[in-house]
């Protein structure tokens, strides 16, 4: 079974699995919080949905509170702060728990992928990123500090659309 047959809800608790939200293309699956020192990134997370958005590639934010509770929202108050205050336009899927017991099995899979620097493993922060081919193959995994626009993440997209 490829991670994209998996059960996730969109944000607004419609039923579905990760390859609905990804639309069968390339995707950056990114766990996002609201009330982070890192939230800006979404603006980055929503300049790469524009830019590559029309080639055949999607950002999926996936809304966690598992780091410090930043992101206590409901799934509406999230959906409305990513809009009103970033213009989002990507898919997100429901809160979920990126580890520990109540992991999505979405992370169980993303988090046996190494990172640049070869560490697998639990997610460390919010905004940590997997990028995943249009068949679910988990491509790279890029720290919360490698910020959307990093040549490396960039170059990695465009790889994928290549």
């Amino acid at each position: 079974m490829s991670i994209l047959d998996l059960p996730l809800a969109r944000l607004d608790g419609s039923a579905g699995t990760l390859g609905d939200l990804t639309g069968g293309q390339p995707a950056l699956l990114v766990n996002v919080a609201s009330k982070c020192g890192l939230t800006p990134q979404y603006t980055g997370l929503e300049k790469l949905q524009e830019t590559y958005g029309g080639d055949g590639f999607t950002v999926v934010g996936l809304p966690c509170n598992q780091f410090g509770g930043q992101e206590p929202g409901s799934s509406s108050e999230i959906a409305e702060f990513c809009s009103a205050t970033y213009g989002v336009t990507f898919p997100m899927s429901e809160k979920i728990e990126v580890n520990g017991e109540g992991r999505h099995p979405l992370y169980a899979e993303l988090t046996e992928t190494p990172d640049e620097n070869g560490e697998a493993g639990d997610v460390q922060w919010n905004f940590e990123k997997f990028l995943v081919a249009a068949d679910g193959t988990v491509m790279a995994r890029f720290s919360p500090g490698v910020e959307p626009d990093d040549a490396r993440l960039v170059t990695a997209i465009q790889a994928q659309l290549a």
